[in-house]
Order: C-alpha cells, then sequence, then structure tokens
C-alpha cells in the first residue's frame, strides 16, 4: 500500500472508527458477490451510517485517487460488487433504515441498505404491496436493487424495480448530493437524471435514499401449473390467458428443470410427464374469475396446448406450485451449472431457445441444458450442467465458447445480454453485443460528467 494510501485509510479511520475494517475476514465476507472468478482483495470495508459519511468517503476517494466499489445485499451474478484490485469497498448495511411513509402518495422512503424483504413486510403492516420479488428477497438491498434495475417474477404485471422509484438521493462521483425527482409522480422539467443512477451499477454514484411507491394488495393470489407439450404451445398458452385474464406471474420451466426439483423434495403436481411446463398467476377476485380461468384452461386443452394441469385451491397449494419454480436453482447447484441470463422480445423466445439449444448440443452433446425464466417479460435464464466425469476447468473454457456463441445469436435477435444482474465484470467483454459504439460511447462519456476521476465501481460495466 502506498503511502498516499495509507494516509486515506487514517483520515477514514479518524472520520469512521472501528466501522473503517481492514481485517481479511471482512475483505472476504464484502468483497464478493455470487460470482466466484474474481477473489475479493479491497484494502478496507467502509461502513457509512450517514449521507454525509458517504459524501466525506467520496472526497477523500477523489483527494488520494482511489476507488469505491458499492455493496449491498451481494447476491449479484455479474461481479458488479466485486473488489478484486485493493479498492475501497462501501458497504450500506447500517444505513438500513425506513424513514418515512406517506399513506395518500402511497410511497416510502428508505436507506439503501434496506432488505427488499424488509421493505415488503413493512409494506404489508401498512396495508399495502411492494411487488419487485425474485429469489434473493430476503438479502438483498434496495440500493443493489436500483442498482442493476431488478426485476424478478412479477415483472410481466408490475414492471421492474425502475417502475417504483419515485425519488432518489445519490452522492456522485465528484462528492456532490443530488435529490431527484422528490418523490413527485408527474414533474415535467428536463432531464431526469433519476433514471441514469438506475441501473448505472454505481459507475457514476451512490444511492443513499430513495422514494418507493407501493401499490394495494393483491387479492386471493392463484396459481396454474400446465404441461405443455412444446415450447410454441407455451407462447400460445400465454396469449390465450392474457387474453382473458391479467396475470401477475408467467413462469416457464423445462422437463429437466422439473427433474431436478423433484428429486430435490418437491412433489410432483400431476402424473402426466411433460417437455416443458408453465406457472401462471393471477388475482382470484370473484367466482367468475376462478371460471374464466378454467374456461381458458379447458379451451388450451382442447386445442392440444396443454397436456395437464392443477389450480390450487389454498395458500399452502399456492405456495407449494411456487416451490416448482423457485427451488431450481438450488436443486442444480450441486452440479457446478453455467448460467446466463438474457433477454428478446417475447415473440422471439421459441426461436430463440431453439437457436442456443442447437449451438450448444452441437457443439458438447454431453451438456446438459436446463432452461427456466421469466417468459412473460421475454426473461430466459439458461442453465448448463457440468458433466461428472469433466474437470472444472475445461467445463469453464468450454462454457466461455458458449458465452460468445449465445451473446451472437442474442445480438441476431436484438436482445439483452443480460435481463437481470447487470453487466459488472463477467459481461463486460460483451456489452457491444446489446449496446452500438455510439451508445457505449455516449454512456462513457455521461460517466465523466458525474465521476471524471473514475473513482466510482472503475473496471465495472466498461473500461474507460
Amino acid at each position: 500500500m502506498t503511502a498516499l494510501a495509507h494516509a486515506a485509510l487514517e483520515h477514514l479511520t479518524e472520520l469512521l472508527g472501528a466501522r473503517c475494517l481492514t481485517d481479511q475476514d471482512s475483505a472476504q465476507r464484502y468483497g464478493v458477490d455470487w460470482t466466484k472468478v474474481w477473489a475479493p482483495a479491497p484494502s478496507a470495508v467502509l461502513l457509512p451510517e450517514t449521507i454525509d459519511e458517504v459524501q466525506q468517503i467520496v472526497e477523500i476517494a477523489n483527494e488520494h485517487g482511489l476507488h469505491l466499489v458499492p455493496s449491498g445485499g451481494r447476491t449479484g451474478l455479474s461481479a458488479g460488487a466485486v473488489a478484486a484490485s485493493g479498492e475501497l469497498v462501501v458497504a450500506f448495511d447500517r444505513m438500513n433504515k425506513v424513514l418515512d411513509f406517506n399513506a395518500y402518495d402511497r410511497s416510502v422512503t428508505v436507506q439503501p441498505g434496506v432488505i427488499t424483504q424488509q421493505l415488503q413486510e413493512y409494506a404489508e403492516q401498512q396495508g399495502l404491496f411492494y411487488p419487485v420479488d425474485f429469489a434473493s428477497a430476503g438479502s438483498s438491498q434496495i440500493g443493489g436493487n436500483i442498482n442493476t434495475n431488478a426485476g424478478g417474477i412479477k415483472v410481466i404485471r408490475y414492471g421492474m424495480t425502475r417502475d417504483w422509484i419515485t425519488g432518489l438521493k445519490v452522492v456522485t462521483g465528484k462528492g456532490e448530493l443530488l435529490e431527484l425527482n422528490k418523490g413527485l409522480i408527474k414533474n415535467a422539467t428536463g432531464y431526469d437524471f433519476r433514471h441514469l443512477f438506475i441501473g448505472s451499477e454505481g459507475t457514476l454514484g451512490f444511492v443513499v435514499e430513495a422514494t418507493v411507491k407501493l401499490a394495494r394488495q393483491p387479492k386471493n393470489l392463484t396459481a396454474l401449473v400446465l404441461g405443455v407439450p412444446g415450447f410454441q404451445e407455451v407462447m400460445k398458452v400465454l396469449h390465450a390467458f392474457q387474453s382473458e385474464l391479467d396475470l401477475t406471474a408467467f413462469e416457464f420451466f423445462s422437463d429437466k428443470a422439473m427433474a431436478h426439483v423433484l428429486a430435490h423434495g418437491v412433489s410432483r403436481p400431476f402424473d402426466t410427464a411433460c417437455p416443458f411446463y408453465c406457472l401462471l398467476e393471477f388475482e382470484q377476485v370473484s367466482e367468475q374469475t376462478a371460471d374464466q380461468a378454467m374456461a381458458v384452461f379447458e379451451r388450451c386443452v382442447e386445442q392440444g396446448w396443454v397436456l395437464d394441469g392443477v389450480m390450487s385451491q389454498s395458500l399452502q397449494q399456492l405456495d407449494q406450485l411456487w416451490q416448482l419454480r423457485e427451488r431450481i436453482s438450488e436443486s442444480i447447484a450441486p452440479h457446478t451449472p453455467y448460467k446466463n441470463d438474457i433477454s428478446v422480445t417475447i415473440d422471439k423466445v421459441p426461436e430463440f431457445v431453439e437457436a442456443v439449444d442447437k449451438v450448444v448440443q452441437d457443439a458438447y452433446p454431453d451438456f446438459e441444458i436446463v432452461w427456466f425464466g421469466h417468459i412473460g417479460d421475454g426473461n430466459m435464464h439458461l442453465n448448463i450442467l457440468k458433466p461428472e466425469a469433466l474437470p472444472k476447468e475445461d467445463f469453464f473454457e468450454k462454457c466461455n465458447n458458449v458465452s460468445k456463441w449465445v451473446f451472437e445469436i442474442v445480438e441476431r435477435y436484438n436482445g439483452s445480454i443480460s435481463a437481470e444482474h447487470g453487466v459488472g465484470m463477467t459481461k463486460k467483454p460483451y456489452l457491444g453485443y446489446s449496446r452500438g459504439p455510439e451508445e457505449i460511447a455516449y454512456m462513457k462519456a455521461v460517466k465523466q460528467v458525474f465521476d471524471p476521476n473514475n473513482v466510482m465501481n472503475p473496471g465495472k460495466l466498461f473500461d474507460l
């Protein structure tokens, strides 16, 4: 560590006291996310408690030429929160308070370290609903959700994190505090910088406060799990149900995904084995809604689009059916899966999946491909399981080839290389498959405006 860095650490210790951590355990805990490619190597971990402390940290980093990496729940899959090159980790665990609730605007103001599930439970206590939901809700933080514009399982009805943020306070790379949109629903006064910071992965500044709007609680959520003969039928079932019902979710998974979940202890929904499965959810606000759902189901069976199905009759059964989808990731985890999270427009999903299957199977016929995802918004999760006899090093080398092939197909279908989790370091080399050179040049120019010294999460999203 240079003399300059030592001086900076002394200054930070004066500012934060015992909340400036330099021990190895803290570095290992706070310097990573769910990716395992880069070893954590931060110079220190900083735990601010106030906006003023965040501003002072940024000012010290600018003064001493240091780099800062934001750390939330560390549940990302793109290495956006990894500190592998001596950076200072700024962890928001201590900024975890609900600051204000506005019943008339149906909004809540929170600090960035509030856990997603904590916000969901707080909304429920107020008789309201925060709909952005995903598997890591019990550990992810709102600041991280904003930085990656998190989506999840309810996007078909409720949209992304972006759609629920009505105000932000951010500390820029210059250390300046900006208050953006101030919780307003209508605001026609020029550029809305709020949306620059949402999804920016901490490369422009740090979110230090957010105003989040809430919705009414859904009534009597009901799920259907349907077995279908092919991917084209999945799309027909989606269209049929969307024509009659306002769906809150429409998920899909393959027979291979189902097999792993069943082996993991989840109960089979029905006896018929099917190539693909759909899980759809809706509000059963009346008996008429249930009758509509059953009528669509029967029509789908008559058309040959559905082979079998089951509908939940209680909250317990609703949870049991969701287990079929939500436990896929943990059921395949022992098989060292290669994961990719991509999206295309909904109409292109079948041919996109077919193209990916073909290129992978032609090159590596021994690879088991497990598909699942949010078919209602065009977001697929590609998982490839490591053959038991294949060493990890060889498997990941082959998967590097797979990534390039997949992203070439993404580009051909005008899709996104990252539907969730952001770009970080893992997808940085492939950004050009989703964004044109002019776009990337403008993104870099925006970075220079808000963070001229490149102190904010450098090396993520793109290189300067």
